[in-house]
């Protein structure tokens, strides 16, 4: 059995200010997110807009600039939606007796699902604000964001937190989390999670999304992948110790997943059956 590395949750302090592992690899995750979704325009999906593909400068094209507006927009629809989706999700009746405890985010506590949410909705103000599909755009971040995940998954492992279920003590890569409150063997489910939503996910959407697709099928091809594969991972991760496992023995991360499994499938069916668009 191995110890979960103690590392310093704050990576440099100076004086009163400190800087968590955790908010850089938010940095790290805006960083990788801005310099995929430049070279995601380099796809024939975004060079044929606007009369790239004929070699000539269109009024509709995707530049440079429009990345840097998504990635605002992006930002503010993860912090907000994912703090606003902790609290409805995981702990709504705390939050209602103490609703200025909202703002308190350096106390931890984000969602993904909520998070997209946000970036979701994020999304739809800057499509209406540059009059493109709100879909195409959505099929121009859907590949760039794996990569993030798997940031923050190391955050997560860094910091000790959101350690697996119990493991037996002859598995190999076995760990012990001393944050848990116990030396008992555990599944790095935070490394598990760096893997399939994190990298596989990204190679594998990556890879889809360089080819031909109609609009609406790489958004679908992610909902459905990332349900997938967190689901999957939640079977090795701890639940919540305030929520424990749900119906069907259940996580709230797999009943949150359900949802983009369905939606992604049938999003994925819906775009395929439409006719392509110049």
């Amino acid at each position: 059995m191995l110890l979960a590395p103690q590392i310093d949750p704050i990576a440099v302090q100076i004086g009163p200010l400190a800087v968590h592992w955790y908010g850089l690899m938010y940095l790290v995750a805006f960083g990788l997110f801005y310099a995929l979704a430049r070279l995601r325009l380099r796809h024939p999906a975004y060079a044929a807009v606007g009369g790239k593909a004929a070699g000539k400068k269109g009024t509709n094209d995707w530049l440079p600039r429009d990345v840097e507006d998504i990635l605002f927009y992006g930002v503010l629809g993860v912090i907000l939606g994912g703090r606003i989706g902790y609290c409805l999700f995981y702990k709504p009746a705390y939050y209602l007796a103490h609703p200025l405890e909202i703002f308190a985010v350096w106390q931890g506590g984000m969602s993904f699902h909520g998070g997209l949410i946000g970036v979701l909705l994020a999304m739809v103000w800057f499509a209406r604000s540059r009059q493109r599909p709100w879909l195409q755009v959505m099929d121009l971040i859907a590949p760039c964001v794996p990569t993030g995940l798997a940031a923050g998954r190391l955050g997560n492992f860094i910091n000790g937190e959101l350690w697996g279920r119990a493991a037996s003590a002859d598995l190999p890569w076995a760990m012990a989390f001393p944050q848990s409150g116990s030396l008992l063997p555990r599944h790095p489910s935070q490394l598990y999670q760096f893997l399939l939503e994190g990298l596989l996910l990204f190679v594998l959407l990556w890879l889809y999304a360089r080819g031909p697709r109609k609009t609406g099928q790489v958004s679908g091809a992610f909902l459905l992948g990332y349900g997938v594969l967190r689901f999957v991972a939640e079977y090795f991760r701890e639940p919540d110790d305030f929520l424990g496992l749900l119906a069907l023995g259940m996580s709230m991360g797999q009943w949150l997943c359900l949802p983009m499994i369905v939606g992604g499938a049938a999003l994925w069916g819906w775009a395929g059956r439409q006719p392509q668009r110049s």
